[in-house]
């Protein structure tokens, strides 16, 4: 009995071997960034940007491909990266996950916000396959990035892009944890210094500022990578809100009086 057990088992070795393994995860995530790099166009002088939807939708197989990664990963291997990897993998989920929801429907809607109906937002579909569980963009982004004490960083608000004019730019390259400091940092600069959604008023001493301040603005006041006030994150960003030297010592001294713009829900097609 022991011996047939063996001869088995031999048999089955060679049988196991030429399985194939799954790859390693990209943490370059290449994928997305070509299809980033290739359809994303800058506008406003590098301070905003629209994708090309239909050049997208061309190159699904590629997009399913590189979700298709993302949804491969399991949980523990994930509980095993370090900080950063965790959360470029998250941000470039969300982004490509909610291109994917858009191409669902594109060319037949105006806005993100025609997925959804008046029992469940577009941001509560359960459609994520990510770390074993099928979520929502919501799951991701505050069930997850915005969990208290995982990543505790406000930045992360000009990273998710809700595939609206009003979100922040979709970036022209995918996020990756060797440089995802200086990626957050340049997404909130290029954010404040888009005069469309964010700008001071010099003449009526009005500081208008996108509503991401007023809908999160719990995330700037809890003193999270230094972020501990709307007034002290504007006055550290004067220089992106306003030209003239006297209007940034204004918004620096918050001699202003704010106001939160309406948001901009169009899609951020580039052929709109």
């Amino acid at each position: 009995m022991q011996r047939r057990t063996l001869i088995k088992l031999g048999l089955a070795l060679p049988l196991l071997a030429v399985l194939p393994a799954r790859a390693a995860f990209d943490h370059g995530h290449g994928a997305w960034n070509a299809l980033l790099q290739k359809h994303v166009k800058l506008i406003s002088g590098g301070n905003a940007s629209r994708l090309n939807y239909p050049g997208v939708a061309a190159q699904r197989p590629a997009l399913d491909a590189y979700l298709a990664s993302l949804s491969a990963v399991p949980a523990a291997e994930y509980r095993g990266w370090q900080r950063d990897e965790k959360l470029a993998f998250l941000i470039n989920a969300y982004n490509a996950f909610t291109v994917a929801l858009i191409l669902s429907k594109y060319p037949a809607l105006k806005s993100i916000r025609d997925l959804g109906s008046f029992l469940q937002s577009p941001w509560k579909k359960k459609f994520v396959r990510l770390l074993g569980e099928v979520r929502s963009l919501d799951d991701i982004e505050h069930g997850m990035i915005r969990a208290p004490g995982v990543f505790d960083d406000p930045r992360i608000h000009f990273a998710v892009v809700c595939a609206s004019i009003g979100c922040p730019m979709l970036r022209n390259e995918a996020f990756v944890a060797t440089r995802l400091d200086a990626q957050l940092e340049d997404g909130m600069r290029r954010f404040l210094s888009d005069r469309s959604r964010n700008r001071f008023d010099g003449a009526s001493g009005t500081l208008g500022v996108s509503k991401i301040f007023d809908w999160y603005r719990e995330d700037f006041e809890q003193g999270r990578r230094g972020f501990d006030s709307l007034q002290a994150t504007f006055a550290r960003h004067a220089p992106q809100l306003a030209d003239p030297a006297g209007d940034q010592a204004r918004i620096r001294k918050g001699d202003y009086t704010l106001e939160f713009l309406d948001y901009d829900w169009r899609l951020n097609d580039a052929g709109g």
